[in-house]
């Protein structure tokens, strides 16, 4: 506060001088003074007007305190105001501050209950899932135990190979089409596991050809094979290969001396390996694969290429009913044919019977017309006389009655 105050003394001295100055300046030069005179009157000029300025200060001065303190006054007062104003602004953001965490939290612990309970009904559902795989699992591991011992037992995984194939043989074809261990060769006991009907020769339908069908699942060689391979011995790749080859050579040779029997069976076999692996490993050597088709006139397939060639065997089937019945087709409308001729004559004859009744129907108009034409002189007897005269039989009243025409 006394800055602003030593200031406006300052301006107010400084007015005063200033205009002391414009005073003097505005005095005629034509006045002569003495200058001690004009220097005395000078001073008390200055001196005068250093008290008004004086005075002029002091009066500003109690006007500045009195607007300041004004102004501190209503300072307090607007900052009292604005005090209480922000102390009701705090406790009303307080209150509803309190009011909106209550309901947050009422929220959060409703959701948050909420997501408990079903993250622990998931984790719940999931332990069962867990718990039912697990059991699942061990259900598995007891079945891979009991196929691993099936499959060890020789008897016992040839078994399975002839399973496989039968489940091919009646998902493609139909139990007409094939026939379960067939005898081929009548001068041996020899029984081939399946062999597909085929239709025998034209000038003899009763009779089929047999294309024979054999499983075989060699899997100590291929077993071995497998283990060579994930060891990375080649080596010993080699030598299980060629263990395998040899053991499929084998059995083709005894497809081919057991099954293949023109003209009871076709003139070569099918020898089913029950595995795609096992078939893709021996595909992986050609010359084998040519060998045993040209050799021992024996085809190797898997589950997929069995599938195949089934299926066009059955199109073939499907193919030959189609002509054999086309054949009785044209046969019956052969027949419907020489009987339409037949029909045509039969149809000739009573038009011309059914000409003559009509011609004997006209003649005999005729002559009862002329007869009518003779009669009507005549007098009309009653009929009871007229039955009587010509002895025709009399009807009785009832007939009569029954017989006269509705009034």
């Amino acid at each position: 506060m006394g800055e602003p105050v030593a200031m406006l003394t300052l301006l107010c001295a400084a007015l005063a001088v200033v205009l002391l100055l414009v005073q003097l300046l505005r005095i005629r030069p034509s006045a002569r003074v003495d200058p001690d005179v004009a220097r005395r009157e000078l001073r008390d000029e200055l001196r005068s007007a250093r008290e008004e300025a004086r005075l002029s200060a002091r009066e500003l001065r109690e006007e500045v305190t009195k607007s300041i303190d004004a102004t501190q006054a209503s300072l307090d007062r607007v900052r009292v105001t604005l005090d209480q104003r922000v102390r009701e602004l705090q406790e009303g953001n307080e209150r509803k501050l309190d009011e909106m965490r209550r309901t947050v939290d009422e929220k959060l612990h409703d959701t948050l209950e909420k997501r408990l309970g079903e993250s622990f009904k998931l984790v719940s559902d999931r332990l069962d899932t867990v718990h039912k795989g697990l059991g699942e699992m061990q259900q598995l591991a007891t079945g891979v135990g009991d196929l691993k011992r099936v499959l060890t037992n020789v008897k016992a995984r040839g078994t399975w190979a002839e399973v496989q194939l039968g489940a091919i043989l009646e998902q493609v074809l139909t139990p007409e089409q094939y026939g379960k261990n067939v005898c081929i060769r009548p001068d041996t006991a020899e029984r081939v596991e399946f062999a597909v009907r085929l239709p025998g020769p034209l000038d003899d339908p009763t009779t089929c050809v047999w294309l024979p069908i054999d499983s075989k699942f060699p899997q100590e060689d291929w077993l071995r094979l497998q283990d060579a391979s994930d060891q990375g011995d080649v080596a010993a790749v080699q030598a299980a290969s060629d263990a395998l080859i040899r053991t499929v050579r084998g059995s083709a040779k005894e497809i081919h001396d057991k099954y293949v029997h023109p003209p009871a069976s076709t003139d070569f076999a099918i020898m089913f390996l029950a595995t795609e692996g096992l078939f893709a490993e021996v595909l992986r050597h050609p010359s084998v694969v040519s060998d045993l088709q040209q050799q021992y006139r024996v085809v190797v397939a898997g589950p997929t290429t069995l599938a195949a060639i089934l299926t066009s065997l059955r199109m073939g089937f499907q193919t030959l009913v189609v002509e054999q019945r086309a054949a009785e087709v044209w046969r019956v409308l052969g027949a419907v044919k020489t009987e339409f001729g037949k029909f045509g004559d039969v149809l000739d004859k009573v038009q011309r019977q059914l000409t003559t009744a009509s011609r004997t129907i006209e003649e005999t108009g005729q002559r009862s017309r002329a007869m009518e034409k003779k009669l009507r002189s005549a007098e009309r007897l009653p009929e009871a006389e007229a039955a009587m005269v010509l002895e025709l039989p009399v009807e009785d009243e009832a007939d009569a009655t029954d017989a006269s025409p509705p009034q």
